[in-house]
């Protein structure tokens, strides 16, 4: 992303979106302390940069140092335009309608990819719970894996699972299910124990799972589970996506 700007308000652009990518890595998920600001040393600038600062993630294999690059910003100077102005013969300078004034514009760049972002956000999310999250017997002895991405990073938004394969039951929660997929990306599983079912959803990053059970068929509610409290709420089948939608807001 380049952002062409006034030489005299480079500095202050440049701090902006300094600050402004390393929001977006924390409003998804990433702690402060798992990122770090390094300001490359005159000796590493390129030749036309006024300055250069890494936004490092601290990914697992970044050896000693412990962070690795994620993204870069830079001030590039005029050397962008400059460049084109030079080459092209066409004039690229911006004339400040306030004062009259000419200037060849400034580069402020944000150079990031989505592969690292990505990544990040998968290690950052990714946690494995030895002995398991439930009380249950069974999950005790085994290890578990919880994927805890963002709620709006997650593919999946919510997962709806009847407790048992009985026709009234499921012809309720493939009805829920294709309602809320009007709007929401949502898996259906009716395979295996309850037990299994909230850990395949765990391990894909699922923030919640709507279990159909038979109580459903008298007060017309279902269970919804939170992935990372596990907390589970009962709440109308009429309101169920209104509970969602404030959830994702």
């Amino acid at each position: 992303m380049q952002w062409f700007v006034a030489p005299t308000e480079a500095d202050k652009w440049f701090d902006d979106w300094l600050k402004r990518r390393q929001d977006w890595y924390q409003n998804y998920g990433i702690p402060k302390t798992s990122l770090n600001l390094r300001e490359h040393k005159p000796d590493e600038l390129a030749h036309y940069a006024k300055r250069a600062v890494d936004i490092e993630f601290k990914f697992p294999f970044a050896g000693l140092d412990g962070f690795k690059e994620l993204e870069g910003v830079h001030n590039r100077g005029d050397w962008d335009l400059s460049r084109h102005e030079k080459f092209s013969g066409q004039e690229l300078k911006y004339t400040d309608e306030a004062t009259g004034k000419k200037f060849t514009p400034w580069v402020i760049e944000t150079s990031g990819g989505v592969d690292r972002a990505v990544l990040a956000f998968l290690l950052n999310a990714y946690e494995v719970v030895a002995g398991g999250r439930t009380t249950t017997t069974e999950a005790n002895k085994e290890e578990e894996v919880v994927l805890k991405l963002h709620k709006d990073l997650a593919p999946i938004k919510a997962a709806i699972l009847p407790l048992s394969k009985k026709l009234e039951l499921t012809k309720v929660a493939l009805k829920i299910r294709n309602e809320l997929a009007e709007n929401l990306m949502v898996q259906y599983d009716a395979t295996g124990s309850i037990g299994r079912r909230y850990r395949r959803q765990d391990e894909i990053g699922t923030p919640y799972c709507i279990t159909v059970d038979f109580d459903t068929l008298n007060d017309n509610a279902v269970t919804v589970r939170d992935r990372d409290s596990m907390k589970q709420d009962r709440v109308g089948i009429s309101e169920l996506s209104d509970y969602l939608f404030e959830k994702y807001k």
